[in-house]
Order: structure tokens, then C-alpha cells, then sequence
């Protein structure tokens, strides 16, 4: 988990309650190391509340690598597409 300093986690976790939308929550974070502190979180707290089983940690990092890969082909490709078209190809 990224060290980052109380102050600063004390602000995440107010964030967390003011979210009106799940979406919302990234945009409270302000570099990588906090938006790694809110999903390690996230994913501690359902661990667990889970009962801290194997399984449950094996769904875990089966949800990270879907949301990488979902992120990776709605957010990032489409971006290297544009560059590919602005800059030329490799």
C-alpha cells in the first residue's frame, strides 16, 4: 500500500463519503500513490468482510486484472489510435 501521509488519507476517506457516484471517487485522489491507497483499500475491506479466504483473494485480483484490461481497451487504446494517426506508427 502506498505510504502517503494521514492528512492526506484522512481526506480520501471523507471523500468516500461525500461520493454521490462510485465514478466520482477517482477524481478525490491526486496522484497515483492515493488512487492505489483508495483501491487497496476497497479491495482490504471486501477481503475481509469476505472472511480473508484464498478464494476470495483469487476474485480479487481476477476483478484488478478485468478492470486493467477493460481500462486498457475503452481508455488507453482508442488514445493510441489518435497518437498512431497524429504521430505515425511504430
Amino acid at each position: 500500500m502506498p505510504y502517503i501521509k494521514p492528512e492526506d488519507r484522512k481526506e480520501l476517506q471523507e471523500a468516500f463519503c461525500d461520493a454521490n457516484n462510485i465514478k466520482e471517487l477517482g477524481g478525490f485522489c491526486d496522484n497515483a500513490g492515493e488512487l492505489n491507497y483508495v483501491i487497496t483499500n476497497i479491495i482490504h475491506g471486501y477481503h475481509k468482510a469476505k472472511g480473508g479466504k484464498y478464494q476470495h483473494a483469487n476474485d480479487i485480483l481476477g476483478a484488478l486484472e478485468g478492470a486493467k484490461l477493460e481500462f486498457y481497451r475503452r481508455i488507453v487504446a482508442p488514445y493510441e489510435d489518435i497518437k498512431i494517426v497524429e504521430n505515425g506508427d511504430v
